[in-house]
């Protein structure tokens, strides 16, 4: 075994740390060897005796190539003392001591066996990427250590996490720091790429990197989608001969995966185009230089919509350190980042774990098949989110696994069973039933696969079953059909295996399903993402309530019903991705349970109408409506109100006289907060308690002509009320001609008598209102009705402003009569009073 990797120097800590205290957190850098070294290093210590060491890594990859590199240590084949498990591959014998596995294995491995018996270590091995199953894992496993197996080791190990918090979590275990061996990287900043697509500048730094750079170049991308394009920017020329350029990602197949790890061939150089994979676990040998493009892709969930969604983002300041250190693990190296020196600076500590961002519903299942309700059950570095943990319990129980205590089901339990989303497992559960189970195998092996019609500058064709007709095709031997699109015949095969194993845990055969049923089968997965069309063609109402579109020229655009498995979860109105259409009837079938009928009285505002309704609803959907016409009389009015303060209370059958009744109303209560507030915003707010009881067997705004409006106003006020309305609020005046003259209430403050002039002589006062409080503002008028003197001091116009006014209305007006005493003049409606 190699004795010269940094870690050896505290094995001996860790060994006696593990002994005395069962737990314990290993921090350590990348090249240290903890990965490769540690499980070996403990597999002779007495308190394991036989026992199996399982070490969990985030990524299969990884599992891979750390059992083999094991192995290899030993002089051994993989399956041998050092064996595997990851998704749809398993190389392990009955001599085997260390298991390396993914994350979602232990999961399956404690739920089948919670005493994890023969088990007497479990290692995290990069703790730091804070995956939902690791995290989930640790606090199943700390739970079966403290109620099942008191003598079960854990350990911790990271390249980048804070020890402290997972040693608390441990019960405050020792915490082992190992200096790492890394050399000396020269670190270049390349700068902001502005408006410039990333593709283009990585591939313009690979070039300059293997022009003034020895030794294979790693590149870090956000995904496969800037690997391919920066593959065929790269593929254009610019580079040297014998330069190859590999791509690494999770979905690749494994063969190509290996090709890019492996030892590069002698006199060759290589660039490999990798996504974070191979931020961790992983050494590629040969590798000299790093490009760090910045960027990353991690899902996001959304509890407000339901759906997740894959968002770029910026690396962590640990991620970047963790990616510049990959050029200095087997020499000195050179690391070229795409951002300046000022935005290092500015980069987040560590990325978010992914308990905080996830879709909990898988995590939710898990904990229902553990037998826990509540989270808080059990210990966690990060608790699952509330809102998120709450929703993912309602997609369970919607799917039928658990109960209304949520409590699992049987159903539930086989759910569990699968190795898929809850979604999926639920589908091919259902779908066997009904004899559909090979269909609903193809269907989830899609769903789990990048789609295999690429997207590109024209979006291919949302249809699933265009999916399925290209993998027939692959099966029967004949070319895939394109529909137009480039397609993944990668992904296809990796469809396809993926389905012959669901079919294998399934027990199904393969059988020729028609793909018509892809609809009901989506829709069993993805009830809350029914869809129904509604106005133009591409877009719909999904069952959940919110909207979602697609391009108007795709063949589906015009189905009245869909079902979208996948969505992009942004904005108002999600893009659909993938989708199938379902049929109406298959839908009442399957969903009759959660079906509801229900009456509605509700306002149109189109008919400026109430329209009582009875619906079928399936959430927010409608699948039928009728009219009714023996709805409740208290629902119609109550909607005919609500009708009333959408369209505003002028609608009400207001009168002249109405409308003066109002301002003198308004006038008392500005002046006396005990009279009623008729303003057009307390009637507007106050509808349900004055004109409620008048609107009974009205349906329309033009039944409300039949309103006596006056006398509603009247009924707001006591007999005692109405009696002093005219004493304290006058509607006119009786002036000295004779004439009766209106007064205007518009202006609640000062309300205004507007009279002639000569009407006017020998009115001593200014008449006074509201029980002697408010003087009128008097308005003089000319014999033309044109205002020549505004007073509220009737009294002192006479004795002043009078003489004045005479003067120019003499001039103005001769024929008329202007005398000399205003106040012992006889008042006339005329030109000239009638001779005496």
């Amino acid at each position: 075994m190699p004795t010269d990797l940094p870690i050896e120097s505290v094995i001996p800590e860790l060994r006696e740390a593990l002994r005395v205290a069962g737990a314990a957190v290993l921090q350590a850098p990348p090249g240290a060897g903890k990965t490769t070294r540690v499980p070996l290093a403990l597999l002779a210590e007495p308190w394991l005796a036989g026992q199996r060491i399982v070490m969990l890594e985030p990524r299969r990859l990884a599992a891979r190539a750390a059992a083999r590199q094991m192995a290899r240590t030993l002089g051994e084949e993989v399956g041998g003392t050092v064996g595997f498990r990851v998704k749809m591959e398993t190389r392990v014998g009955p001599s085997t001591r260390i298991e390396v596995v993914t994350e979602g294995v232990l999961t399956r491995m404690l739920q089948s066996d919670p005493a994890l018996e023969g088990v007497g270590l479990v290692i995290f091995d990069e703790f730091h990427e804070r995956s939902l199953h690791a995290d989930l894992g640790l606090a199943l496993t700390l739970q079966s250590r403290a109620v099942l197996r008191d003598d079960l080791r854990l350990l911790v190990m990271s390249a980048t996490l804070d020890g402290a918090p997972v040693a608390r979590l441990l019960g405050d275990a020792p915490v082992i720091t190992s200096e790492g061996r890394m050399f000396p990287v020269e670190v270049r900043y390349l700068g902001g790429r502005g408006d410039e697509r990333i593709e283009a500048v990585v591939a313009r730094a690979v070039r300059r990197a293997v022009e003034t750079v020895d030794g294979d170049v790693l590149v870090f991308l956000p995904g496969a989608a800037e690997i391919h394009r920066t593959q065929s920017f790269l593929s254009d020329g610019g580079l040297p001969e014998g330069v190859r350029i590999l791509p690494l990602y999770g979905n690749l197949p494994q063969p190509a995966q290996d090709e890019a790890i492996a030892p590069g061939r002698p006199g060759r150089r290589k660039v490999v185009l990798s996504t974070a994979i191979a931020e961790t676990s992983l050494t590629i040998e040969g590798v000299r230089v790093v490009i760090d493009s910045g960027l990353m892709r991690v899902p996001r969930f959304a509890p407000r919509t339901g759906m997740t969604r894959l968002d770029t983002v910026t690396v962590s300041r640990a991620s970047s350190e963790q990616r510049c250190g990959r050029a200095g693990r087997l020499g000195p190296g050179v690391c070229f980042r795409l951002w300046d020196e000022h935005a290092q600076q500015a980069l987040v500590p560590h990325g978010t774990p992914e308990i905080l961002d996830a879709d909990l519903a898988p995590l939710a299942l898990e904990l229902a098949a553990w037998g826990v309700a509540d989270p808080a059950e059990l210990a966690w570095l990060d608790a699952p989110p509330a809102a998120a943990f709450s929703q993912a319990r309602e997609l369970l129980a919607e799917l039928g696994a658990i109960d209304a205590a949520g409590t699992i089901t049987p159903h539930g339990r086989q759910m569990a069973g699968l190795p898929l989303h809850p979604r999926l497992a639920h589908m091919l559960l259902r779908a066997d039933q009904l004899g559909l189970g090979a269909l609903a195998c193809d269907l989830a092996a899609l769903l789990g696969e990048r789609d295999v019609f690429r997207r590109g500058e024209h979006p291919a064709d949302v249809d699933v079953r265009l999916r399925l007709e290209a993998l027939r095709d692959l099966e029967a031997g004949r070319r895939a059909r394109t529909h137009g699109s480039a397609v993944d015949e990668g992904g296809l095969r990796r469809v396809m295996a993926e389905s012959r194993e669901l079919r294998r845990r399934l027990r199904t055969r393969a059988g020729e399903n028609e793909a018509s049923a892809a609809g009901l089968l989506l829709a069993m997965a993805y009830p809350d993402r029914i869809g129904q069309r509604r106005g133009k063609a591409g877009r719909f109402l999904l069952r959940n309530g919110r909207g979602a579109a697609m391009a108007e020229r795709d063949p589906l655009a015009g189905a009245p019903w869909i079902v979208a498995p996948e969505l992009d979860g942004t904005g108002r109105e999600s893009r659909v991705y993938l989708a199938a259409s379902v049929d109406q009837a298959e839908i009442e079938r399957e969903f009759a349970a959660q079906i509801t009928t229900e009456e509605e009285v509700a306002w149109d505002e189109d008919a400026r109408a109430v329209r009582p309704r009875r619906r079928t609803r399936l959430g927010a959907l409608t699948l039928r409506e009728v009219q009714i016409t023996d709805a409740d009389a208290d629902a119609v009015a109550g909607a005919l109100l609500r009708g009333i303060a959408s369209a505003g209370i002028g609608v009400l059958p207001w009168s002249r006289g109405a409308r003066q009744l109002q301002e003198r109303m308004r006038f008392l209560h500005r002046h006396d907060a005990t009279w009623p507030d008729v303003s057009d915003e307390a009637l507007a707010a106050g509808l349900h308690e004055w004109l409620a009881p008048y609107v009974y067997g009205m349906t329309r705004l033009d039944d409300l002509h039949r309103l006596d409006l006056p006398e509603l106003l009247l009924g707001m006020m006591g007999w005692e009320r109405r009696a002093a309305l005219d004493d304290l609020a006058p509607s006119h005046v009786d002036v000295p001609s004779g004439s009766r003259i209106p007064i205007d209430y518009s202006d609640v403050e000062a309300p205004v008598l507007a009279a002639r002039l000569q009407e006017l002589f020998g009115m001593m006062e200014t008449p006074r209102i509201a029980g002697g409080r408010v003087p009128l503002t008097m308005h003089l008028l000319s014999p033309a009705h044109r205002p020549v003197q505004v007073t509220r001091d009737l009294g002192s116009f006479w004795k002043t402003g009078y003489f004045e006014v005479r003067k120019d209305l003499k001039g103005r007006y001769p024929k008329h009569y202007w005398p000399d005493d205003p106040l012992q003049a006889q008042a006339t409606s005329r030109v000239r009073p009638r001779p005496g």
